[in-house]
Parts: C-alpha cells; sequence; structure tokens
C-alpha cells in the first residue's frame, strides 16, 4: 500500500508525479496548504509539517528527495533512478537534489508574494533576490543542457529520469517567478518534460493550486 499527502503546487507534486512514472498501485490524500498541516495526526506523519508524507507498507517518509531515491530503488523496472554502478549515478543523485536548491528560492517567492498578507511584510527586495536566484539555477541546467554529447535531451546522457522529474517540478513551480525567456535549452527541455502524460495527471484541477496568476513579479517599489 502506498499513500500519498499532497497539497497541489507543492513540492509533493514531485512525488506525484514520479508515482506516476513508476506505474504503481497509490492513493492520494489531499490537504489543504494551511495550518491543518500542523495538526498532531499529521505531524506523525511529517514532523515538520509539510508535504510530502508517504505511507508504504506501514512506515512512513517525508522529504522528496529521500521519497524519490526510495522509489526509484524499490521500482527499478521504471528506470526511473540509476545504481550505483551506473555511469550517470553520480549526475542523478546531483540532479535528484538539485531540485531542492530550486525549491528553496521558490518557496522564499511563494510567501513572499502569496502567503504574507499585508504588504507590509512583503519585501521587494528579497522578490528581487530571489528571483535572479532562480535564474542562476535556470544558468546551471542551461549549461547542463548545452553540454555537445549525444542525446542531451534529458538531463542524464542515459535518458528521460527522476532527475528530470525532479528538477522539471522545481522549475514548474519557480516559472511563476522567473520566466525562462533567456535559457533557451530550459525551455525546450522543459516543454518536452511537460508534455508527458504523467506530468499532467500530477497537475492541480482548476482552481485547486495556491497560485492564482501564472507570473508574480518582483515588486519596483515597497507597494
Amino acid at each position: 500500500m502506498i499513500r500519498l499527502h499532497h497539497c497541489p503546487q507543492t513540492r509533493s507534486m514531485r512525488t506525484l508525479w514520479l508515482l506516476y512514472e513508476l506505474e504503481v498501485d497509490f492513493e492520494v490524500v489531499l490537504h489543504a496548504f494551511d495550518k491543518s498541516l500542523r495538526n498532531p495526526e499529521y505531524l506523525s506523519l511529517s514532523p515538520a509539517g509539510r508535504v510530502p508524507a508517504l505511507e508504504i507498507d506501514g512506515e512512513r517518509m517525508f522529504e522528496t528527495g529521500a521519497i524519490t531515491e526510495y522509489l526509484c530503488e524499490r521500482f527499478p523496472q521504471a528506470n526511473m533512478g540509476r545504481g550505483p554502478d551506473d555511469p550517470d549515478r553520480m549526475a542523478w543523485l546531483v540532479w535528484v537534489h538539485f531540485a531542492e536548491t530550486i525549491s528553496q528560492h521558490a518557496a522564499a517567492l511563494t510567501q513572499q508574494h502569496i502567503m504574507l498578507y499585508e504588504d507590509a511584510m512583503r519585501s521587494p527586495i528579497v522578490m528581487k533576490l530571489e528571483a535572479a536566484r532562480l535564474g542562476k539555477c535556470y544558468d546551471a541546467i542551461e549549461a547542463r543542457l548545452s553540454t555537445p554529447v549525444e542525446n542531451r535531451d534529458y538531463l542524464l546522457t542515459s535518458g528521460f529520469s527522476a532527475a528530470d522529474v525532479s528538477v522539471g517540478q522545481a522549475v514548474y513551480m519557480a516559472r511563476h517567478f522567473a520566466k525562462l525567456d533567456r535559457h533557451p535549452a530550459v525551455a525546450e527541455w522543459y516543454a518536452r518534460i511537460t508534455e508527458r502524460p504523467e506530468f499532467q495527471k500530477s497537475l492541480p484541477e482548476a482552481g485547486a493550486g495556491i497560485y492564482t496568476q501564472d507570473f508574480y513579479p518582483a515588486w519596483e517599489t515597497g507597494g
């Protein structure tokens, strides 16, 4: 039994997409992105009150990087992971976990634009700094995808993997705050991976996510 605790348009979307790619049976428990995640019952699954939480065979996991590694090892037939003897193992680990670098900046911007309800709490400086940091993350992905090697359609030379899922979902979130206009290789790769039916299944229903706009520009002034 696999049960995913999920809030639409959060990091748990990463695990949801991966589960679809793995083609395993699972169920989803939807949660509101609010203080209910601090309830004792949920904290028993995820001590920091965050999503995702994953219940599997009577055990529970949290943290998307750990969940990704475990699921890919548990279900190797989908070839979403790369084993210790695989030449792409090192790169797979790097990119699976680089997703969290992107996500931390997107999370900071989500807080600035959405979670802080009073304008006085928000900072145009933080908005601009975090958006610029997302641009630096895009630079890293652009450099990887622009490397002149055969079959560089994905982050790994050996093809599509959970690395693309992890980074792709992080970019999905980041695009609400930093556009891909100056990163053509990233834009092409992103378009390619988000055409996958499994990604489409992981998207929220209309009006179910936390973002009400496609893009949130950094403020030019304080208000």
